[in-house]
Order: C-alpha cells, then structure tokens, then sequence
C-alpha cells in the first residue's frame, strides 16, 4: 500500500500533524509505503514566502490582522465574487510542480492535515484529473470554511462542534469525524510523572510550571517569563524556547527570586515528558500544543492567543473547564498563585483535561482513514 501525507509548512503544527499521521500509519503498517510531504517545498521562492512566511509575519508583528482575514475567509462567498477561484488558480499554477508529482506515482490513498493540497486534489478530482481518495484532518478545536474541499471522502476533527460546522458548509454527516486532533505517538504511551521529575532533575517538592514558547521561541516570551517568576507560591519554573538560542541565553540571565527553582531549556524531542511532569503549562493555545498538554493530563494557563484559531481554542478550553486565561502580563503570577493555592479547583481541572484529551487521536485518524482503502 502506498500512502501519502501532506501538509503545508504554514507555522509549524501542520507539520507536526503531517509526522503524528506518519508514524501512526508506520507503526500500523509497517510494510507499507508512506511519504511525508510539505507541498510548499514543491513550489518557487516567492509563492512560499507569501503564502508561509506571511502567516508568521501576521503572527509576530500584526496579529489582529490576521484574526480579520481569519474571520473574512470563513464567510460564504456570492457566485457572483470570483475570490476563491482566483485564489486556487494562484495555488495551482505555482505548484505545478506538485500536480506533476500526483498526477506521476500511483497512491492508494492521501491524508492532508492542511487545506492546501486538499483544495488542489479536491479541484483536480472535479476535473476528472485524477481519481484518488483522500481525507483532511483539522489541526485546531473548531473548524473553518477553508477545510472543506469537495470532494473530500472524510473528515477528522477535534470536536463535534467542529464537525457540526463543517456539515453547516454541507459536509455530509456521514464523512466527518471526532477523533482530536493528531499529535505525536509518544502522547499515547503512558509514563511515570516521578520518573520524568527525577529524569529531568525538577524539583520534587513544589508545583512545576512548564513555559512554552512555540518551535521559533518569538512573542513576548522574556515577559512572561518574567511573570511567572513573580508568583508568591515557590514553584520549578521549567521554560523552552525552542530553536531560539539568543532567547535562551537571554533567560539564562535573568535571576529568579530564591524562592523559586528554574530551569531554561532549548529545543527538546522529550517533550511529553516535561508535560508529564508539569503541573501547569503556560502557553498559547495552538491546536497541537494544546493536544499534547492535554494528552498528558496538565492544566493550561493561556497567553497570547492569536486572533482567530487560537482565540477559538480559548474559548474551547475555558468552556471546558480545562484551562485558565491571563489577559496580561501583569496578572499572571496572581492567577497561577491563586490556582495553586485552590486545591479543589486545580484538580476539578485537571479531571476536564483527562475527560477532553484524546492522546490516540493518530491512530484513530490512521484507522478510520484506511477503512476507505480497504472497503473499496
């Protein structure tokens, strides 16, 4: 069998997702033939500046731009308003090299986890171009105008609020469902919080507060830093900053109040360990993130969301009674001060954490996926 994974390297949980998708279909298949593969590398310079490069310019320097975009792209457009077709024809003709590539090898079967390609196979089998089966899994709590391309065989969502919206855009019921969204196998693999707080030399006697600062460590992640820190309860204060060296030199500086333990960390593929061993994950509520945290059980503090997805994630979370929200900065250290001090109101959230998790969300994807290749 010949399986191929697809996503687009627009912020890096597409890609995340893409890999969750791959080694759940390896560890199903193991003798199957799967390929990974962002199609933005399938096209020129330019068009993966605009289309990838931009969505991270929105993110850092004009966020509510982007929640506006968000916002107008997810409203029906008139036949008479030619938006949409302009906008796959941009697409297709600069990843012609990526229509080659589909139309080159035979695939029984593709998975997206971004709504590019599955725009372009969806316009390609209206065409009667190719004839190959494919289905979308969505990377965030809700879902959005823009995932549905028809034809598509199934959907996968986080939610069933999310699959009820896209049956609002005429999905048929029968296509979509709730699986969560994919995140790495490893999140499925139970593991011993003693042993993550012993292995990775985290104090043991207080609670622990996991900083995330996304795979690019950028925002405003020396404040919160520098938020957390000002919480009264003594806390080990575990902060990540990605592939940003510079941010990690930065933090490395500041000198924490002796009540509190800290540790600052780069880049790390362990993960799911430290949110093991975390009491409480400070982040922005990205849809593969917020998945991992709640696949290991911890309680999420947000900052930061960015206007649209991410506000939506938000108010799923808080909704669910599975996280907390700092407005500001300047708040944060009384909020986790007063969570930490309420016994009974952290553990109520942490029993809505393992109620919404899904930490096999992959796997289930994988299985529901195959089902139209073998059925057929």
């Amino acid at each position: 069998m010949r399986i191929l994974v697809l996503s687009a390297s627009v912020g890096a949980g597409h890609l995340r997702a893409a890999e969750a998708v791959e080694l759940a279909l390896k560890q199903t298949l193991p003798n199957a033939t799967v390929r990974n593969v962002d199609v933005l590398e399938m096209t020129n310079r330019l068009f993966k500046r605009l289309y990838g490069q931009f969505y991270l310019d929105l993110v850092n320097k004009a966020p509510h731009a982007l929640g506006y975009f968000y916002d107008m792209l997810d409203q029906p457009v008139s036949p008479k308003r030619r938006r949409d077709a302009f906008r796959l024809y941009l697409e297709k003709l600069n990843l012609k090299t990526f229509v080659k590539f589909l139309k080159a090898e035979p695939w029984d079967l593709v998975i997206n986890t971004h709504f590019l390609p599955a725009e372009i196979i969806a316009s390609l089998r209206t065409k009667k171009e190719i004839d190959l089966p494919h289905v979308t899994a969505t990377t965030d709590f809700e879902t959005h105008r823009l995932w549905v391309n028809q034809p598509c065989d199934r959907y996968f969502t986080a939610t069933e609020e999310g699959a009820l919206y896209l049956r609002h855009w005429g999905v048929p019921a029968s296509d979509v469902f709730v699986t969560g969204i994919p995140i790495h196998p490893v999140f499925a693999m139970p593991k011993d919080r003693k042993e993550c707080i012993k292995k990775h030399g985290l104090a043991e006697d207080r609670p622990i507060v996991l900083q995330l600062s996304g795979g690019f460590g950028v925002g405003p992640i020396e404040k919160i830093f520098t938020g957390v820190l000002s919480v009264e309860r003594p806390i080990q204060l575990v902060a990540i900053t990605g592939r940003n060296e510079k941010l990690k030199d930065q933090l490395a500086k500041i000198k924490p109040p002796e009540r509190h333990k800290v540790k600052v960390m780069g880049f790390t593929k362990e993960i799911d360990e430290l949110m093991q061993a975390a009491d409480l994950v400070v982040s922005k509520p990205g849809g593969l993130t917020t998945s991992e945290v709640l696949a290991r059980g911890a309680v999420m503090v947000i900052v930061n969301p960015i206007p649209g997805q991410e506000s939506r994630n938000s108010d799923y979370l808080l909704e669910s009674g599975a996280a907390i929200k700092a407005n500001n900065i300047a708040t944060l250290g009384f909020k986790l001060n007063a969570l930490l001090q309420d016994a009974p109101r952290l553990e109520a959230l942490r029993a809505n954490v393992r109620r919404i998790g899904k930490p096999r969300a992959a796997f289930d994807v994988v299985a529901k996926a195959l089902e139209i290749v073998r059925r057929g």
